[in-house]
């Protein structure tokens, strides 16, 4: 399939989604309204997956009009060992999303109907490997709550509009599905609800080109690596984009993330599974990575790439909490990021969990780079010990939610030389609406940058680690790489002569107009006479 046509197939779904999701929103708030779109989107995902999974099978053994969708829940019985093996999960054919929306418009008892299911679908799961990737993911998914109405009439129309709109989505074959249309419509969605939700949205939200961008940082030279990992995942879009760019096959162990938040930690594992990662190909944990981190990911191999966008300058425990500077995440620095700005704690937790072969790509508030204190001492360690490859200064306006020119800052624990690049890609963006935007070319021109390693006139500067010393560990682009001076270059001489010719006219202009005065004083005179 072309380009072409998949960009058309991707405009068409998106206009779809638009539609829906204007239609739908009504008195409900667009992003806690996203949770149903998503919620719903993803029961139909699971429902199809499971299907079509059990339709292959069954053709390869000559069975070509089977349709699990159409057997009894009896027969289906005989399968559901099989298919929690293998999907991790199960699901009735009485229960699956295309016969429940067939139905829903005659079943006053829709939303009982459908939370009986979901509960159904994650006690599948119960006792299994799966468990955890599929606990608590439907509970965002509210089907009795008042944003969905005031009456049970009127939730009740409400869902039977939201299952008929994602049942009318044009998703394509599931076996050749080209634009990896699931995942594609969870994308949209985020990027349409974070970008008119502000703050509230664009926290748990980065923009697929700085994605995209942080991604290919950590692959350069890589056409496959062990596994990925995000301490602060959010919904999950940078741990995908390795997916994208990769293809899931060529992350061998696996994506690896944290989120505090539990709302967004359901989002995030629905990602996975609408992307078409299997439960056994990911682990998301819930919790606080700087104060609890998940034993698993601590206790597996380190990480050969990580990619973060961790939340801005928050509060943490810090040197309250006495345990933390034993910890060995933190204790090689020897002092713990300030209570009031956890972000070097990210760093440092990330630097910890980093494989010697890895690279880390790390999106930072800019004030980390240049305060004094702990921060600096951090920073002292950082250079010291040669762990900072790059340092990137991100155009404004980049990121939902905040107009702050950001900065990227990349880990490696085996570099080739005892210097740091600075690199000033303050300029590459095209600007879309009030927000930039890194285009493909931008992204190009950023990634040159990085991989070529040497000094261009005001855009890159490959910095010796004994003059950062120098410079108190400042780590600030502009410290390094000059700024291009645009003013307009002036000849001073040039500029002499022609200020000369200007005075030589003006006096004879002067001396022009003091002789016509006088002799109209003159006249004047006489005709007083």
């Amino acid at each position: 399939m072309t380009n072409t046509k998949k960009e058309q197939e991707r405009t068409e779904l998106h206009r779809t989604i638009w539609a829906i999701a204007n239609d739908l929103r009504g008195s409900v708030d667009g992003w806690d309204f996203k949770q149903y779109v998503l919620g719903m989107l993803f029961y139909r995902y699971i429902s199809e997956n499971l299907t079509n999974y059990i339709n292959e099978i069954q053709k390869k053994t000559g069975n070509t009009n089977f349709d699990y969708s159409l057997l009894s829940d009896e027969e289906a019985q005989t399968v559901k060992h099989t298919m929690i093996n293998k999907k991790g999960v199960f699901i009735l054919p009485g229960e699956l999303f295309c016969n429940i929306q067939n139905k829903a418009q005659n079943d006053e008892n829709l939303n009982v109907t459908l939370g009986n299911i979901f509960k159904n679908i994650e006690n599948s799961a119960l006792g299994t490997k799966s468990e955890n990737d599929f606990k608590g993911l439907f509970d965002d998914i509210d089907v009795n709550s008042n944003k969905l109405g005031a009456t049970a009439k009127e939730r009740h129309e409400k869902l039977v509009k939201l299952m008929n709109a994602i049942a009318s989505m044009n998703l394509g074959a599931y076996k050749d599905n080209t634009i990896d249309a699931f995942g594609d419509a969870y994308e949209y969605l985020m990027g349409m609800y974070a970008s008119n939700a502000g703050k509230s949205g664009g926290e748990y939200y980065t923009p697929q080109e700085v994605s995209e961008l942080l991604t290919k940082i950590t692959l350069v030279g890589k056409k496959e690596v062990n596994n990925v990992y995000d301490p602060a995942c959010g919904s999950g879009s940078l741990l995908l984009k390795f997916a994208k760019i990769l293809g899931k096959e060529n992350v061998k162990n696996g994506f690896f993330g944290q989120e505090i938040n539990i709302t967004t930690y359901n989002l995030c594992r629905i990602n996975m599974f609408l992307h078409d990662i299997d439960y056994d190909k990911f682990d998301i944990a819930h919790g606080d990575t700087l104060k609890n981190p998940s034993k698993l990911h601590l206790n597996k191999e380190p990480f050969e790439a990580i990619v973060s966008n961790p939340p801005y300058s928050i509060k943490w425990d810090g040197d309250d909490n006495p345990l933390l500077i034993n910890d060995p995440r933190y204790s090689p620095a020897g002092i713990l990021a300030p209570k009031s700005k956890a972000d070097m704690a990210f760093i440092m937790h990330s630097l910890f969990s980093l494989a010697p072969n890895g690279t880390a790509a790390i999106v930072c508030f800019p004030g980390i780079m240049y305060r004094s204190g702990a921060e600096q001492k951090i920073r002292k360690y950082l250079i010291d010990n040669n762990f900072i490859d790059c340092i990137i200064q991100l155009p404004e306006n980049l990121f939902f939610g905040t107009s702050i020119a950001t900065c990227i800052m990349v880990l490696k624990k085996s570099k080739q030389d005892n210097s740091t690049l600075f690199i000033n890609a303050a300029k590459e963006c095209i600007k879309i609406t009030n927000n930039n935007k890194l285009s493909q070319d931008n992204i190009n021109s950023i990634l040159e940058t990085y991989t070529q390693r040497i000094n261009k006139d005001y855009v890159s500067k490959l910095v010796p680690n004994s003059q950062i010393k120098q410079k108190e560990y400042d780590l600030s682009v502009n410290t390094y790489v000059e700024k291009e001076d645009t003013r307009e270059i002036i000849n001073i001489v040039e500029l002499n002569k022609e200020i000369k010719k200007i005075v030589k006219k003006e006096t004879l202009l002067r001396t022009e107009i003091d002789k016509i005065i006088s002799e109209i004083e003159l006249k004047s005179s006489k005709i007083n006479d």
